[in-house]
C-alpha cells in the first residue's frame, strides 16, 4: 500500500524518513499474510508456539482480543478457515508507533499516511492545520468532505478499493453491501483504525456504534451515496 511521511520541521533530515520507512518494512515482514516467511504466516502454519511469539505479535494479538470484546465480537482476526489475519489492526498500530518515533526524535509537525489511515500533528508546510479529504467511493477523483484532524487519528474502512475483504464474524458468507465506506476520527490512528474495521462490519449500525464511543466521530457513505455522520463530526470540518 502507498505510504506517505511528511515532516516539515526545519531540522528534519532524510535520515529520519529512512528510519520511519525501515520500520514500516519491518512491520510488513512480520505481519504480512502475503509473505510465506512472515511471523504471522509461520504462526498460522503452527511453526511458532505461543511462548515464542515476538513481543510485537503478542501486543497486536492482545489489542485484537481487546477490540473483539469492545465491539461485541464484530472485530475478529480469526478468519472462517481458522487462520489469523491481524491486518485490520496492524496498520493503525504501525502508523501510531511510527508517529511516536517521530515525536521522540523531537519533531512536532508531521503527517503519516499508510493506505488512507492517517496520523498528523502540528501544521503543514504552509503553516496551516493538516487537512484530509474523504473520497467519494463511487468516484475516487472526487473529495466529498475535507476534515481537519487537529491531531486526531483518521481511519477509513470500506470495500470500494479492495472489494469484499471485510466480513461479519457472525455471518462470514454474507457480503457487506449496505455501506461502502466509513471514516472514523479518534484519539489516535490506532484507536480510529481498530474501531473503523468493526464499525464497517456492523453495516448500517456501524455509524451508531461510533456515535456511542466517547471521543470518536464518524462519516459513513451507504450504497446509494447517502452520507450519515455522527453528531459531533462537524467539529472536524472547521480549521
Amino acid at each position: 500500500m502507498p505510504i506517505t511521511v511528511e515532516i516539515v520541521d526545519s531540522s528534519a533530515a532524510a535520515e529520519v524518513l529512512k528510519k520511519v520507512f525501515a520500520y514500516f518494512v519491518a512491520v510488513d515482514e512480520r505481519f504480512s499474510t502475503y509473505k510465506e516467511t512472515s511471523e504471522v504466516m509461520r504462526v498460522n502454519r503452527g511453526e511458532v508456539k505461543k511462548e515464542d511469539y515476538s513481543p510485537e505479535m503478542r501486543e497486536v494479538f492482545a489489542l485484537a482480543e481487546q477490540t473483539k470484546k469492545e465491539t461485541n465480537n464484530y472485530f475478529d482476526i480469526k478468519k472462517p478457515d481458522g487462520s489469523l489475519d491481524p491486518s485490520g489492526i496492524v496498520k493503525g498500530w504501525a502508523i501510531q508507533n511510527a508517529a511516536e518515533q517521530v515525536r521522540a526524535m523531537g519533531y512536532r509537525n508531521f503527517f503519516i499516511d499508510a493506505g488512507g489511515d492517517i496520523q498528523s500533528q502540528g501544521m503543514n508546510a504552509e503553516g496551516l492545520p493538516w487537512s484530509v479529504g474523504i473520497r467519494n467511493p463511487f468516484n475516487l477523483d472526487e473529495i466529498v468532505k475535507v476534515i481537519y484532524p487537529h491531531g486526531a487519528g483518521v481511519a477509513t474502512s470500506g470495500t470500494y478499493i479492495r472489494g469484499q475483504h471485510i466480513y461479519t464474524p457472525q455471518n462470514p458468507e454474507k457480503e457487506l453491501r449496505d455501506v461502502v465506506s466509513i471514516t472514523v476520527m479518534g484519539p489516535n490512528v490506532l484507536e480510529a483504525d481498530r474501531f473503523a474495521t468493526a464499525a464497517f462490519a456492523m453495516g448500517r449500525e456501524g455509524i451508531h456504534f461510533i456515535e456511542s464511543l466517547k471521543g470518536f466521530e464518524g462519516y459513513a457513505i451507504d450504497a446509494k451515496g447517502i452520507a450519515t455522520m455522527t453528531s459531533g463530526f462537524e467539529v472536524y470540518t472547521k480549521i
